[in-house]
């Protein structure tokens, strides 16, 4: 089956849409951008990559410049031999922004996206106009403690244990991805592009690896939040 990720941005999207990448943070970053206005910046969640948001895209695209990126590790971004904590991955998408004279720039984040933008809030507040955080709970802020348990979420603990994860994944990624998948509609051909985005053993470790950050993300929260209140400004419902 032909998967999206063989068709140029332009056929997905349309003209105006660029597909490039960047050196930023001692890594490379993939990125999809088009439209012309204020800047919004969206960071994908697990198991999916950019292409997550090409139908909103558009539709933003006629008020805003869109970046839509792949995280450090996946789809079209490098895979780096760490840095798989969200603060660094803000980093990366902190350092993007710089390299494309963004400002006053809205960040919308899903699941671990979601994480990432909270950690770019907090980082970076001189930058943001504001952010939204869809689908997920953060490390070390009211509600993890008590979701983290859940029975729905038992890949958690199962991803942060080393070495096993991808020893029983690689090369059934389709399996395991299904599973995460019949959470919502998919078509089959958007099932292929997010498979090719996790298709090598490095692109999968570095899936686990941002699981694996999770306390460390947890121990940072709570260090930020207990130093700094957020302001409640930067947050849209």
């Amino acid at each position: 089956m032909r998967s999206k990720a063989d068709t140029p941005v332009k056929t997905l999207l349309g003209e105006g849409y660029v597909s490039e990448t960047a050196e930023v943070n001692g890594t490379t970053l993939h990125y999809v951008r088009g439209g012309q206005g204020p800047a919004v910046i969206l960071i994908h969640g697990f198991p999916q990559d950019w292409f997550e948001y090409h139908a909103i895209m558009p539709r933003l695209a006629k008020q805003f410049t869109v970046i839509a990126i792949d995280l450090r590790g996946v789809g079209g971004s490098a895979v780096a031999p760490d840095g798989y904590d969200a603060a660094t991955m803000a980093g990366d998408v902190y350092q993007l922004a710089l390299t494309l004279e963004l400002q006053g720039v809205y960040v919308v984040g899903h699941d671990i996206g979601g994480m990432v933008t909270y950690a770019f809030v907090r980082r970076y507040p001189h930058i943001t106009r504001g952010a939204m955080i869809l689908d997920v709970a953060i490390p070390g802020i009211d509600g993890w403690d008590e979701i983290k348990g859940d029975a729905v979420l038992w890949h958690i603990p199962f991803m942060q244990v080393p070495e096993i994860p991808e020893r029983l994944v690689i090369g059934r990624q389709a399996n395991f991805f299904a599973y995460f998948y019949n959470f919502a509609k998919f078509a089959p051909e958007d099932i292929a592009h997010y498979l090719e985005a996790y298709a090598t053993p490095e692109q999968l470790h570095a899936a686990f690896e941002m699981y694996c950050a999770f306390p460390a993300n947890g121990q940072l929260n709570v260090t930020d939040r207990d130093c700094c209140p957020l302001v409640g400004r930067f947050f849209s419902d």
